[in-house]
């Protein structure tokens, strides 16, 4: 059973940096797409960025890009988000997604499996 496990959020000032990371267990994910989503209060959920495990092309809201940016460790089937200049606006509740296909979903919709998500929160 596919598991992901979010970690790294918390309380930052603006302009700060943050490191989320996404640990995955039960799945071959080099297979696998994932993504990170956030999901501020009363809003949908969001792309943030995501890849294929095996591929090259990263896709980044254009709202992040420049700011953050996503890595991974085959070996420890973990994959990161690295969070700089963080502003306000970026606060929301971080979640992780994968799903086993070919072509990379851009909405949440395309993806089967989610952690829990984890709070990111920044203060003016």
């Amino acid at each position: 059973q596919v598991q992901l496990v979010e970690s790294g959020g918390g309380l930052v000032q603006a302009g700060g940096s943050l490191r989320l990371s996404c640990a995955a267990s039960g799945g071959t994910f080099s297979t696998y797409v994932m993504g990170w989503f956030r999901q501020a209060p009363g809003k949908e959920r969001e792309l943030v960025c995501a890849f294929r495990w095996s591929g090259s092309t990263t896709y980044y809201a254009d709202s992040v890009k420049g700011r953050f940016t996503i890595s991974r460790d085959n070996g420890k089937n973990t994959v990161y988000l690295q969070m700089n200049s963080l502003k306000p606006e970026d606060t929301a509740v971080y979640y992780c997604a994968a799903d086993p296909r070919l072509r990379v979903p851009l909405s949440p919709l395309g993806y089967n499996y989610w952690g829990q998500g984890t709070q990111v929160t920044v203060s003016s």
